[in-house]
């Protein structure tokens, strides 16, 4: 069945990358690119719908879900790197073009992947992940820019002080927001609590919030690339998310000509409670930008 998920690793530059596979490698492809703090767990019951038509592939970063998590001697944790090591994950799969779902930090290494090779990107699927200041402009930002200012050591214990690597946190950013908490599985906050206390792992996502700093200087170049490049892009957002607010959604429509619009009644992670609506939308677009006549393979 082209539904049927494969849970596979392969070995980059010394670091086992875990992934989820499905679909006919015959049909286009959907890289789907997961956020803070999740995985691409995140995408499990989106992947099986995708794949009912498209070769759909999610990794797991560096420090995340079930790849390994190199020592901070041994592997730099930034969204440069991170970024390197999807590519590299990409050549060695012998992807050369496909469409990418950026989501929160997916957002930042996608568009990084984009500006390497802006070519081999057929569309834009993007779901509260930011290109813009006005993304980032929420006071829920001040407590990283002021990381971004003075990333110390006593900065950075301040940040874990204040429970940012807590149950309640990690919780928050799964259930702030949506319409109904009840519908949003604990198996979520669970899980991704169990990663993040791993000895080390706080380090690691703290060096992660000093590097999204570098996103933001390269927000004018991503911008002048699409404008250059103009893939078509479909935007399925979370109205309610403090993390990506809506005020970073509109501005993708003053630079991309081909854009498609929906918000929901959601927070940040809003395939939790909209996935199969999600899905439709995003069938629907990529039959019809991407493949191109608007019918199913």
């Amino acid at each position: 069945m082209s539904g049927e998920v494969f849970h596979r690793s392969l070995e980059i530059e010394g670091v086992s990358i875990a992934y989820r596979e499905a679909g006919n490698r015959e049909q286009p492809t959907i890289l789907l690119l997961h956020g803070y703090p999740s995985s691409s767990h995140m995408f499990r019951t989106l992947i099986p719908v995708l794949a009912d038509r498209y070769h759909v592939i999610a990794p797991d970063y560096p420090g995340y879900g079930a790849s390994d998590m190199p020592d901070r001697s041994e592997y730099e944790y930034s969204f440069a790197n991170i970024t390197r090591t999807m590519n590299l994950f990409l050549q060695r799969k012998g992807i050369e073009s496909f469409a990418v779902y950026l989501m929160d930090y997916g957002a930042p290494v996608g568009f990084r992947l984009f500006a390497m090779d802006p070519e081999r990107v057929s569309a834009f699927i993007i779901q509260n992940g930011n290109a813009y200041d006005e993304g980032i402009a929420h006071s829920s930002w001040d407590g990283t820019r002021a990381l971004w200012a003075d990333p110390s050591e006593e900065r950075r214990q301040a940040i874990v002080d204040a429970g940012a690597f807590s149950l309640a946190a990690t919780r928050w950013q799964y259930t702030h927001g949506t319409s109904n908490p009840e519908r949003i599985s604990p198996d979520n906050w669970h899980i991704d609590q169990y990663l993040l206390d791993r000895p080390g792992n706080h380090e690691i996502q703290l060096d992660m919030f000093v590097s999204y700093g570098s996103n933001v200087a390269l927000y004018p170049d991503w911008q002048a690339l699409f404008r250059e490049h103009q893939p078509p892009a479909l935007i399925v957002w979370g109205r309610n998310d403090q993390v990506f607010p809506e005020a970073g959604a509109h501005p993708y429509m003053r630079d991309l000509n081909q854009v498609e619009f929906h918000l929901y009644d959601t927070g940040h992670v809003a395939l939790e409670e909209y996935g199969a609506a999600i899905a439709q939308e995003i069938l629907d677009f990529m039959d019809r930008e991407v493949r191109g006549d608007g019918r199913p393979f």
